[in-house]
């Protein structure tokens, strides 16, 4: 059976979404496990399809980018499918699909995928290089911290006898932010 899988990070990418499930149950895909939510966040609905899928079946996703966020991820899923017998369909792979069952396709994966990794490696080091220079030339302050900002209403809170978690969900920030703010104060 196909069992496809789909993927977006944001939800303003909803057509995105929609789009690569139109895909899936195109090709025959029986059921559809798909979720927005970024590729390092804890991906509730892979985890379900790698556990629903079963001896024969095939998991098919549109574009490795949509199952895996490096290569290691990648042979890390390859190989819980194959350790049940389950092949990997990937329906664009540079233009081609790419289907695990065969050698082939198993080789072409993993070095698209090292490809992918490579280039992803050298874009975030060209973003860093900007970053230092941009700081370098004054033009780069970086992220504001959010918590630090209601460093004033934390403290006030806690004098009023309001618990650090209580604070936290109140202003909406995280407790270790309140905990940190708190230990500032004291010492």
């Amino acid at each position: 059976m196909l069992i496809g899988y789909a993927r977006t990070s944001t939800a303003e990418q909803m057509a995105g979404l929609e789009g690569q499930e139109r895909d899936l149950k195109a090709i025959g895909c029986k059921k559809v496990f798909a979720e927005r939510v970024s590729s390092v966040a804890k991906r509730d609905q892979l985890e379900a399809a790698l556990d629903y899928v079963r001896e024969g079946d095939t998991l098919v996703v549109t574009k490795p980018d949509r199952l895996a966020r490096s290569v290691a991820d990648l042979l890390t899923i390859i190989g819980r499918l194959e350790g049940k017998k389950v092949g990997l369909r990937i329906l664009s792979m540079g233009g081609q699909e790419v289907d695990t069952q065969t050698p082939t396709g198993k080789l072409m994966l993993t070095m698209l995928g090292a490809i992918a990794e490579f280039e992803r490696g050298l874009m975030l080091e060209r973003q860093r290089e900007g970053i230092a220079k941009a700081k370098a030339e004054g033009k780069y302050q970086g992220r504001a911290p959010t918590a630090r900002r209601q460093a004033d209403e934390v403290l006030k809170m806690k004098r009023a006898g309001v618990k650090p978690t209580e604070i936290a969900a109140r202003l909406s920030i995280g407790r270790a932010s309140v905990y940190r703010i708190l230990a500032d104060a004291e010492g």
